[in-house]
């Protein structure tokens, strides 16, 4: 072989990378970079404009909000419609809401209604948006090599993720928080542009008789019947609301009070950023045969930053632990992808996917919410101490379903087919 070869060979894309997962993970890739940079310019949008903790707090609940209630919705209608049509929609959205929401800071002082209007815009396009990309990706990657593929989409997901907080909030210091919304407006507009390239001819569109709460009731008996699933995603409410009190509320007010401030809180959450990245990185390589044990085991030290801050530690340990769980993380979130690729149904992924982010972000805003008063009935320590807890408590929990330790990885390629709607039992059927 000649060396021109070689390389060549060397260069060429694996097989599982094909157009369709290109384009989503390029695509995706512009978008979280963009996403997580606004968070921050958003944040201090508010501020600059004269609103205090309290309207951070508002305008981010506006977005959440419309997130939960057309989640389900946006599921039914992305395994009605062609998933990328509705991908582009959402992005054409998020592009004019936060487009309109850069104008309003750069020409002028956006009152606080009109922020909180703009940001539920933006949620309500990643409600429908989110589990038509989570469908359209489980259904593109094919065969064995899906865990791997699954591995580099977080791990591209993460990095900018990691790149974009950073960059947007050097970019809000020295721009100011308008033109990082703008760049985030554009982000979406170039994220929209590749993905209406996608090709979605060989993915399975069967004919639907039913409305829309038929497409529901599916989803819902596609979720209800799998144990591994709906025990999984409670005790996901149950985490994801625990983490968000203690990341969103009560990590600032410890790194105020005992770690030097915004700064070192900062570099912590930046250490976790980068355990995802190297978590993603992990799972390129390893492929625990079965997946959610695997995985369950590692989510056990997401207790650990609730506990870390409730001491608290030094910030250096702090960091390693936050280092620590991110890399854990991401073990489960690519088994969890696996899972779902290789268990459910193609004509059901987003549904499935709806029912799946409901259950994770449902109860977050109750979580931070009831932190403040927690702290007052019980102290921050004895709160962080109860995250904690229920961190472990939960995962305990689900590692006595049966489906969850016995779910196994399958090592040959998986024929996808579509079970006859009539007959909801027969989901099992073909996915082997």
């Amino acid at each position: 072989m000649t060396r021109a070869a070689d390389t060549s060979r060397r260069l060429r894309a694996p097989a599982w990378a094909g157009r369709n997962y290109t384009l989503l993970t390029a695509s995706a890739f512009v978008t979280s970079l963009g996403s997580n940079g606004a968070l921050i310019a958003a944040a201090f949008a508010v501020l600059e404009a004269g609103g205090d903790g309290g309207d951070v707090g508002l305008v981010a609940a506006a977005r959440t909000l419309p997130l939960v209630l057309f989640l389900l919705i946006g599921g039914a209608v992305a395994d009605r419609f062609p998933r990328h049509r509705v991908m582009v929609a959402a992005n054409a959205l998020n592009f004019l809401s936060q487009g309109a929401f850069a104008a309003l800071v750069l020409l002028g002082e956006p009152r606080l209604w009109q922020m909180m209007l703009l940001t539920a815009l933006g949620g309500t396009g990643q409600a429908f948006f989110s589990p038509a990309a989570e469908g359209m990706l489980l259904s593109t990657v094919r065969g064995e090599q899906a865990g791997r593929a699954f591995a580099v989409f977080r791990m591209a997901m993460q990095g900018a993720g990691l790149g974009g907080a950073a960059l947007g909030g050097a970019m809000v210091a020295v721009v100011g928080p308008g033109w990082v919304l703008a760049a985030d407006a554009v982000a979406f507009a170039v994220a929209g542009s590749l993905r209406a390239f996608l090709r979605v001819e060989d993915i399975l569109r069967p004919h639907r008789n039913g409305g829309l709460l038929t497409d529901l009731r599916e989803g819902w008996q596609e979720f209800i019947g799998r144990p591994w699933l709906w025990t999984i995603v409670l005790q996901f409410s149950v985490v994801n609301a625990m983490v968000a009190a203690a990341d969103a509320v009560y990590g600032p007010l410890v790194a105020r009070d005992h770690l030097g401030g915004a700064g070192p809180w900062g570099l912590a959450l930046g250490f976790f950023g980068a355990g995802t990245v190297v978590g993603a990185l992990l799972m390129t390589r390893w492929k625990p045969r079965r997946l959610l044990l695997a995985g369950t085991l590692c989510l056990f030290p997401l207790a650990l930053p609730s506990a870390a801050l409730a001491v608290p530690v030094p910030i250096a340990f702090l960091c390693a632990t936050m280092f620590l769980t991110g890399v854990t993380l991401e073990v489960f979130g690519v088994s969890w992808m696996t899972a779902l690729h290789q268990e459910i149904p193609e004509d059901k992924l987003s549904r499935v996917s709806a029912y799946d982010w409901f259950g994770s972000v449902a109860m977050v805003p109750v979580g931070t919410a009831l932190a403040g008063p927690a702290e007052s009935a019980f102290g921050r320590t004895n709160a962080l101490w109860g995250c904690a807890a229920l961190v472990v408590i939960v995962t305990a929990a689900v590692l006595c379903v049966p489906d969850v330790r016995n779910l196994t990885r399958r090592t040959k390629p998986i024929t996808r087919h579509t079970p006859t709607p009539s007959h909801p039992e027969n989901a099992l059927e073909g996915l082997g």
